[in-house]
């Protein structure tokens, strides 16, 4: 896997503009918990069983989050270079995972250690708005998900992610974007040859 060396100080300062403005000393606070990590594909980001302590910015690879249905593996996410992406559940209630995130691609991935971002969040008004912000964020996706595969058509649902994830269209296997979208890979296929046709 080819080193890409990314200074931390960008990253924090990615997330602020992102999330939250901030003073130099905040910059200073967040760049001191960011932890880079490196995964390699096909290696576990999270196993099954663990208890997730981080929440990750995914600076470029593909991830995707998935758990056992009926000894099937169904995908609850996808991700993409930019994305934050946590196991909520396990995170908060600090109790093993039953959901597993796995590196579709090498990924590069910084990670904010949940109880020191909870610590500096309590002395840094600016930091506990980027940590709303984040878990804002991820309660939208993970609404605007269920009522996807609740509410709309195979078609619409192929639809809406080729508008939302174009990237993620493009670089995911179909099986895992089958799976996200609650289709079989044969509904997808033929989803996908009908909206060409279209």
């Amino acid at each position: 896997m080819k080193d890409l060396t990314i200074p931390i100080r960008d990253v924090a300062r990615e997330l602020a503009r992102r999330f939250s403005t901030m003073t130099y000393e905040e910059l200073d606070v967040l760049e001191g918990i960011i932890q880079p990590m490196k995964f390699v594909k096909g290696e576990k980001i999270l196993k099954e069983g663990e208890v997730s302590k981080y929440i990750y910015f995914l600076y470029q690879g593909l991830i995707r989050q998935y758990y056992f249905k009926n000894n099937k593996e169904m995908t609850s996410y996808l991700g993409i270079d930019g994305c934050m992406f946590m196991s909520v559940e396990s995170l908060f209630r600090e109790a093993p995972t039953q959901e597993m995130i796995e590196a579709l691609e090498p990924c590069y991935v910084y990670a904010l250690p949940k109880k020191r971002l909870e610590e500096v969040a309590l002395h840094n008004q600016n930091i506990q708005i980027l940590y709303r912000k984040i878990l804002e964020g991820q309660l939208i996706e993970a609404q605007v998900h269920a009522d996807l595969v609740r509410f709309e058509s195979a078609q619409d649902r192929y639809r809406r992610i080729c508008r939302q994830m174009p990237k993620v269209v493009l670089r995911a296997p179909l099986v895992y974007i089958a799976s996200y979208l609650q289709m079989t890979p044969e509904t997808l296929s033929r989803v996908r040859s009908s909206t060409l046709i279209d």
